[in-house]
C-alpha cells in the first residue's frame, strides 16, 4: 500500500511539475499558437487523469490539486492569448526575423507559407464543413459571401493563369506559397500539389475540389504568428470539438461551439495575407496592410472591416438576435471586372461604387482663356479622398490607375489626348499610378513576379494624399472655341494585353472603371490685345 501511495505521489508532482514549467514558459516566451493549443489540450488531458485520485489521496495533495488546477488556468489565459492578439509576432518575412524562422524546427510546416496548425500537423479535411452547411444558418452572410471575391479566390481565372506558370517556372518551389491564401485549407489539409496548381479550373474543381476563403477558413484561425505570407493558425478543433472563432462575446451555436477572438475586429487579421514578402528574395511584393498601419486611418480606428465589412442591421443567424449591426461578407473591393466576368453582377456594381468614392480628379487653376497657335499647360490633381491604403493596391502586376486627359474644340475635332489604350495597355508616357518590380538585373516584370528582386518605382497615391501632374499640348491657330478639356480618372485590375496573354486573345474582356470625371469649358482668345501678361505667360 505504501508503495502505492509513494507512486500516486510520485505521479503526483510529476503533474504539478510540468504544469508549473508549461504555464510559466508560455507566460514568459514567444511559443507558437499552435503549439500553445497542443500543450493545453495535453495539460487538461493530465489534469483529468489527476481527478480519480482524490478519492484515495490526504487532504496535503487535495491542496496541490487546487495548486494544479491554478496553474490551468494560467496554462489557459497564455494560450488564449493570441486570440487577444496582445503579444503577437508583428514580423515579417525579412531579416533578422527570416532566418530566425528558417531554424524552428517544424515551425513552418507547408513552407514556404508561414501557415501553422495546432501541433504543426496536417489538418483532416473531414474538420471542414462545406460552407453550404454554414449557409443553413447563415443564410443572409452565406449569400453575401457567395457574390464575393473571396469565395473565388480559388477559382479566379487569372490567378490560376499565373500559378500555373509560377508552378512550371520555379519547379514547384513557390505551389505552398501561392496557394495558403487562395485556399487556405487546401493547402493545411496538404491537398496541394504541383499537379493540381498547374491543372484547368475545370479539372481541379472535379477531381480536387477545394475551396477559395470560406466560412471555416477564416472562423477557424485562432491566432497568428506573423505579418505577412498566411501567418495565421488553423484551429478547426480547438480544445477537442469543432470551435469557431468571431467578433462576438455573446454568440451561441447549437452546432459548433464558439469563441470570441479580438484578431477577427482588427485589421491585423486581413493583413496576414494581404502583405505579402517574396519567399526567396524578401521584395516587398503587397503591402495593404502596411500602408494602412502606416495611415491616420489606423490612428483613427478605421479598420478594414470598416470599409470592406460595413455593418447591416439584421440576423448573424437565422435562429439568432436581431442586431443594430451586422458584419457584412461582400468584401467589397475594386475587381469588378472579374466579378462581372463571373456573374456576379451586383458584387461588381458594388466595387465600381467603392472606386468612385476612392478618388477625386479636379483641374488646378486652369487660365481664364487660351491662345490659339500655342502651347498651353494644365494641372491635374488626383486626390486618395477613401482608400485607406495606397492607390491603388494589391496585386502589382495588374493593378492600375491613370488619368485619360482630352482636349477639343468646339466642333468636336479631339486636339489632345494622352491616356488612351493602345494594343492592350496604356499608351507611352500615359500619366498613370502603379508599382513597377524588376528582375536581379533591372528588367521590369510584367508577368514572372517569381523573379522579382527588387521594387523600381511605386507612384501610387497614399491615403488621405493627392498627385498634381500636367499636361502641355499645342492649340492649333485654326480651332475653334471653347475648348472642353476632360479627364478620366480610370481603373483596371489587369491589362487587356496582361489577360489575352494568360487566357488568349480576347477569351477575357477586361473592363475599364472610370472612377472620377471631371470636365470645363475654356474660351479661346480672340486676339492677342485681349489678353493680359499674366493670362499670356504658361
Amino acid at each position: 500500500m505504501s508503495h502505492s501511495k509513494s507512486a500516486l505521489h510520485l505521479l503526483s508532482a510529476l503533474i504539478i511539475s510540468w504544469t508549473t514549467c508549461t504555464s510559466f514558459y508560455m507566460a514568459f516566451f514567444n511559443v507558437p499558437a499552435g503549439l500553445k493549443l497542443a500543450i493545453v489540450d495535453l495539460n487538461i488531458s493530465l489534469a483529468t487523469l489527476f481527478i480519480p485520485f482524490l478519492l484515495l489521496i490526504r487532504p496535503f495533495v487535495r491542496r496541490l490539486f487546487c495548486l494544479l488546477v491554478c496553474l490551468l488556468t494560467v496554462t489557459l489565459v497564455a494560450a488564449d492569448e493570441p486570440s487577444g492578439n496582445d503579444n503577437q509576432s508583428n514580423e515579417k518575412w525579412l531579416e533578422p526575423a527570416r532566418s530566425r524562422l528558417m531554424h524552428v524546427n517544424g515551425g513552418m510546416p507547408f513552407f514556404p507559407h508561414r501557415a501553422n496548425t495546432t501541433g504543426n500537423l496536417v489538418l483532416n479535411v473531414k474538420d471542414f464543413d462545406n460552407a453550404q452547411v454554414c449557409g443553413a444558418c447563415h443564410t443572409e452572410i452565406y449569400k453575401q459571401w457567395r457574390s464575393s471575391m473571396m469565395s473565388q479566390a480559388w477559382d479566379e481565372p487569372i490567378y490560376r493563369a499565373l500559378l500555373k506558370r509560377a508552378s512550371a517556372a520555379t519547379e514547384g518551389k513557390v505551389d505552398n506559397f501561392c496557394t495558403g491564401c487562395h485556399t487556405p485549407i487546401g493547402l493545411t489539409t496538404g491537398q496541394i500539389t504541383s499537379e493540381i496548381n498547374r491543372s484547368s479550373i475545370e479539372d481541379s474543381a472535379k477531381n480536387h475540389p477545394m475551396p477559395g476563403v470560406d466560412c471555416e477558413t477564416c472562423h477557424n484561425i485562432s491566432a497568428r504568428t506573423g505579418l505577412d505570407n498566411g501567418a495565421y493558425v488553423m484551429s478547426p478543433r480547438a480544445h477537442g470539438k469543432p470551435t469557431k472563432f468571431g467578433p462576438r462575446k455573446d454568440a451561441v451555436s447549437p452546432y459548433h461551439d464558439t469563441v470570441y477572438s479580438a484578431l477577427h475586429t482588427r485589421s491585423d487579421f486581413c493583413g496576414t495575407c494581404h502583405n505579402v514578402t517574396h519567399p526567396f528574395s524578401s521584395v516587398a511584393v503587397e503591402r495593404t496592410y502596411d500602408e494602412w498601419q502606416e495611415s491616420t486611418y489606423s490612428l483613427n480606428d478605421v479598420t478594414c472591416q470598416s470599409c470592406h465589412m460595413p455593418g447591416f442591421k439584421g440576423k448573424a443567424a437565422i435562429m439568432g438576435p436581431d442586431r443594430e449591426e451586422v458584419a457584412s461578407h461582400w468584401f467589397s473591393g475594386a475587381n469588378a471586372m472579374m466579378l462581372k466576368h463571373l456573374g456576379q453582377e451586383e458584387g461588381s456594381q458594388r466595387a465600381r461604387d467603392m472606386l468612385g468614392r476612392a478618388g477625386e480628379i479636379t483641374f488646378q487653376q486652369l487660365p481664364a482663356v487660351i491662345i490659339p497657335g500655342q502651347y498651353t499647360s494644365v494641372a491635374v490633381k488626383v486626390t486618395n479622398v477613401g482608400a485607406g491604403h495606397k492607390l491603388p493596391t494589391g496585386f502589382p502586376e495588374g493593378r492600375e490607375m491613370w488619368i485619360d486627359f482630352r482636349v477639343q474644340d468646339a466642333n468636336g475635332r479631339e486636339l489632345y489626348r494622352l491616356g488612351s489604350i493602345k494594343d492592350g495597355k496604356t499608351e507611352e508616357n500615359t500619366r498613370n499610378f502603379k508599382v513597377h518590380i524588376g528582375d536581379k538585373d533591372g528588367n521590369p516584370l510584367d508577368v514572372e513576379v517569381w523573379n522579382a528582386t527588387q521594387i523600381l518605382s511605386d507612384n501610387r497615391i497614399l491615403p488621405k494624399g493627392y498627385d498634381i501632374g500636367e499636361f502641355s499640348f499645342l492649340v492649333p491657330a485654326d480651332a475653334v472655341g471653347p475648348l472642353t478639356l476632360t479627364a478620366d480618372l480610370n481603373y483596371w485590375p489587369f491589362s487587356q494585353k496582361l489577360a489575352d496573354y494568360l487566357l488568349g486573345k480576347d477569351k477575357l474582356q477586361v473592363e475599364i472603371t472610370r472612377m472620377a470625371n471631371v470636365t470645363q469649358s475654356v474660351p479661346l482668345a480672340t486676339s492677342l490685345s485681349v489678353v493680359g501678361p499674366d493670362t499670356r505667360h504658361f
